[in-house]
């Protein structure tokens, strides 16, 4: 083996709504490239990055997948992304490893919701963006009205970078702009100078005067800071484009050396997590400095540790054994048997968060899963853990009491996949219960509670107070202190702490509260006690284990005094219908508690934007063919929590949740009397 090469690399991700050809335009760029010698077809099963089974048999793409090939002097990691809107957490985890991305449009479809969530995420981590409008060959396929929606729908500071020939027919070709053509010079003035004010005052000044090289300089200063968003056409199909989109790839996104940080203290973050034939967890990290060497210590995830036995690093193809992966690089990191997703290794790194940061929002239903054979709940129970290690937002809810475990999902296409991958990968069958809608709880006041040690029936020796008060919305949980730090052991605060974020996991009502601030107001305990000859007498002394079986109680009753109110999930949607039905719709949507917004005449068709609770969204695409002929056309996602109207429903509890079995912990806590 030998060190890896410390040339330029630039980690690039390719997104879309699903069926745009975001695989399709990755085999092409390879192909380009000279990686490969043959294009794969997602219909035949072939492409390189779709290597899953199930992803072959239906065509699109679950898992994140790494391919790498050079351009010049730099090295790209490709990361093909899913497009389904159900596998967003697989998108979510690679955004934070990113130095660029190309949103992929299709030229018939045009933007789609997925497109819409995927380019207002770039946009708000400022990642540089390319758009490459595919399928320029297709029946169908649109220009000038396209960029009108891309402009007013997805991102207005669009550049294009030429004009497509040939629309709808395999000889669809895209012919770029050369540097003195009048017009494109005019268009990149017009978008360059809103974020120049320098730029703008030299073109007033006199408008022959800027030169070709600094309007081209500056588009390249400017994508890179994702201020322009330069749109290529073409088709991964034939190929159209893919040259000019490759050299805009190289000219215009951000490539970094990381032989200027290879001696750095080692830092990455892990964005994926995978099993290998014999069941070795392989973790996924992207540097950002220093290097990781087989055989080194490493630290991960704020308190782990763990030896390095093998690295595989991303150059020119696949993945390769190598002694080490390096700063900008992409690597495989075997032998860290605790690794999880998000986990960040070696320092923490200013440059991107975790690649557990929170981007889209959460899953918004649930279901039970039920095994066939009643003989598989132990091992159905073990698989749906190793997939919830592969897939963080499948949060996993285990039920002892009914014997029953709950999964979290994005929608159907997630609980096929599912249901597909136990029965391929660990012979497991399964069927599903009702999909469910999952609800947050809300605190609407302010709480408080406290017990004291060795007063009262408080059972435990140890003293905790708590104080809840509600939170700004997508604050989470907040927990604060209002007592002195060296008034008891740090580790009890800790476990204080600790407890806290898990009752909270279900509140009054069995949601998960969130949006809150939990302030410590009491703390006590008894130092560590002996008898004569030396010997730790526990009924005598305040363990952690006191203060972790405490605090459940104390937060119920402070929750219950504060008050807590469900929400529901409520999806944003954009509806278009034919004209001559848009009467036998409203009615419609006011039956499914959906609040239309705006309606907008287009053309023969009405556009309705609004709101509608997430559990009435599958419903609506169930009934939208029949009321619209099959015209109707319904995106829809996420948008934020409402409070439930009339009765709050209850969430079945988990029999785990400590927060819930306040008699059974006062039970066994009769021991310590």
């Amino acid at each position: 083996m030998h060190t890896s090469s410390t040339s330029n690399s630039l980690n690039l991700g390719i997104l879309a709504h699903v069926d745009a050809g975001k695989t399709s335009l990755t085999e092409r760029l390879l192909h380009a490239a000279g990686v490969i010698d043959e294009i794969g077809r997602v219909d035949a099963g072939n492409t390189q990055t779709d290597s899953l089974a199930l992803e072959r048999q239906r065509g699109i793409t679950i898992k994140s997948a790494v391919v790498s090939f050079a351009v010049d002097d730099v090295t790209v990691n490709l990361i093909d992304t899913p497009g389904h809107p159900d596998f967003i957490a697989e998108v979510e985890r690679v955004l934070s490893v990113l130095d660029g991305a190309v949103l992929v449009v299709s030229a018939v479809e045009g933007v789609q919701a997925q497109t819409r969530v995927l380019m207002r995420t770039l946009r708000r981590l400022r990642i540089p963006t390319l758009v490459f409008v595919n399928k320029i060959d297709r029946r169908g396929a649109r220009h000038e009205e396209l960029l009108r929606d891309i402009s007013e729908r997805l991102v207005p500071d669009i550049v294009p970078m030429g004009m497509p020939r040939g629309l709808g027919g395999r000889d669809g070709a895209f012919v770029p702009f050369e540097d003195g053509d009048p017009s494109f010079t005019a268009r990149l003035v017009d978008v360059l100078a809103a974020h120049d004010d320098a730029l703008l005052a030299a073109y007033v000044e006199d408008e022959t005067g800027l030169s070709c090289r600094r309007l081209r300089t500056e588009l390249g200063t400017q994508t890179k800071q994702a201020l322009v968003h330069p749109v290529f056409f073409g088709s991964a199909a034939t190929g159209a484009g893919v040259g000019e989109l490759i050299g805009g790839i190289r000219e215009l996104l951000p490539s970094e050396d990381g032989s200027r940080r290879a001696d750095d203290p080692a830092s990455g973050t892990v964005f994926k997590v995978e099993r290998g034939d014999a069941g070795e967890k392989i973790a996924y990290v992207r540097m950002f400095a220093g290097t990781i060497r087989t055989r080194d210590r490493l630290p991960f995830g704020g308190g782990r540790e763990g030896k390095v036995t093998e690295v595989s690093v991303f150059d020119r193809g696949s993945a390769t054994p190598r002694e080490g992966v390096c700063a900008g690089q992409i690597g495989k990191l075997w032998g860290l048997g605790d690794i999880r997703i998000g986990d960040v290794v070696g320092v923490p790194h200013a440059k991107r968060g975790a690649a557990g940061q929170r981007f889209f929002s959460p899953p918004t239903l649930e279901t039970v899963v039920v095994p066939a054979r009643p003989g598989d709940r132990g091992a159905l129970h073990l698989a749906l853990t190793q997939l919830a290690e592969q897939d963080p937002l499948i949060d996993l809810r285990q039920d002892d009491l009914r014997q029953e475990v709950h999964v979290s999902l994005y929608g159907e296409v997630q609980k096929e996949v599912i249901q597909a991958t136990l029965l391929d990968e660990y012979d497991i069958d399964v069927t599903f219960r009702e999909t469910t809608t999952i609800c947050v709880e809300r605190v609407t006041g302010s709480g408080s509670a406290f017990e004291i040690i060795d007063k009262g029936d408080n059972p435990f020796l140890a003293t905790v107070g708590l104080r809840v008060d509600p939170g700004p919305p997508g604050s989470g949980v907040e927990f604060r202190l209002e007592v002195e730090l060296g008034s008891m052991p740090y580790a009890f605060f800790r476990a204080v702490e600790e407890s806290v974020r898990e009752a909270l996991r279900q509140g009054v009502h069995g949601w998960e509260v969130s949006d809150c601030v939990v302030t410590m107001t009491h703390s006590g305990y008894w130092p560590r006690q002996s008898h004569a000859h030396g010997t730790f007498d526990k009924s005598m002394s305040s363990t952690a284990g006191d203060f972790r079986l405490l605090t459940p109680l104390v937060l119920l009753t402070a929750l219950r005094r504060a008050g807590t109110e469900v929400h529901e999930p409520l999806h944003r949607f954009h509806l278009s219908v034919p004209d001559d039905v848009f009467g036998t719709l409203l009615p419609a949507l006011s039956r499914l508690r959906a609040v239309p917004h705006t309606q907008t005449a287009r053309g023969a068709s009405y556009v309705v934007e609004g709101e509608v609770p997430a559990a009435r969204v599958h419903e609506l695409e169930q009934l939208l063919p029949s009321l619209t002929r099959g015209e109707g056309e319904l995106e829809s996602a996420f948008e934020r929590y409402q409070p439930v109207r009339g009765e709050a429903p209850d969430r079945p509890r988990t029999d785990r949740n400590p927060l819930c079995r306040k008699e059974y912990l006062r039970e066994v806590a009769g021991v310590r009397r």
